[in-house]
């Protein structure tokens, strides 16, 4: 039995989905504080899409035995803006975002893809659909991962600006335990049950609606896989 959580054969898929979903997610963080003033990722090497400046190995490893990991984060001194609150949302809201693009291009190149007749040849279509089937999902998938509301993930850094002051020192008081309840609803069914589940669900009709309205825009009639 393999200890990994994905098919080896399907390896090469996934690991470069990841490559580019993680580098992506950083890159926007960094680049976004960087251009609202704040240079501390820019000098730390980061506003870079280079995969190294990004990953974190252990994460890595992680996510081909648990199924999610996490990439290196981003330093930012939200001090340093001219609009500490405000530009702090949006340089956190900029790494999920990123991902909901990537996963829209790459449902876009795929169906362009589709109607140029490149996929005819039944051995390149099932490679392409292979490829896009672990990149729009995950890319969806970290989109809506990246938004829950435990630290250290961004939706908790977007609840934190709009807290007033007094509840964000509270919250900081529990931050440290964010990671051992978030591992809670990954391996615990019940609760997974109730909170991972019915949001990564909310994927599929995205997905699914996404892939309907470009599909039409680009006037594609015949057959083809789809994700969701």
């Amino acid at each position: 039995m393999s200890f990994l959580w994905f098919p080896l054969n399907e390896l090469p898929f996934v690991l470069l989905t990841m490559l580019v979903a993680f580098t992506v997610h950083e890159f926007a963080h960094a680049w976004t504080a960087y251009k609202f003033g704040d240079p501390t990722a820019y000098e730390q090497g980061r506003v870079t899409l280079n995969p190294m400046a990004h990953l974190d190995l252990f994460g890595i490893l992680f996510l081909l035995v648990a199924g999610f990991g996490w990439a290196k984060p981003v330093p930012v001194r939200r001090s340093r803006f001219r609009r500490p609150r405000v530009m702090s949302i949006a340089v956190t809201a900029a790494g999920p975002i990123s991902n909901l693009l990537l996963a829209f291009i790459g449902l876009f190149i795929y169906l362009l893809l589709v109607k140029a007749g490149v996929l005819d040849q039944f051995a390149t279509q099932e490679t392409v659909w292979t490829f896009f089937r672990y990149f729009i999902p995950i890319n969806v998938m970290l989109f809506l991962f990246n938004l829950i509301p435990l630290p250290p993930l961004d939706g908790y850094r977007i609840v934190e600006e709009f807290a007033p002051l007094r509840l964000r020192l509270k919250m900081m008081q529990f931050e440290q335990w964010g990671m051992f309840l978030f591992l809670l609803f990954v391996f615990l069914p019940p609760l997974k049950a109730v909170t991972l589940t019915p949001l990564f669900s909310l994927g599929d009709p995205m997905i699914h609606n996404a892939t309907i309205w470009l599909a039409k825009l680009l006037h594609i009639t015949e057959p083809f896989y789809g994700f969701a």
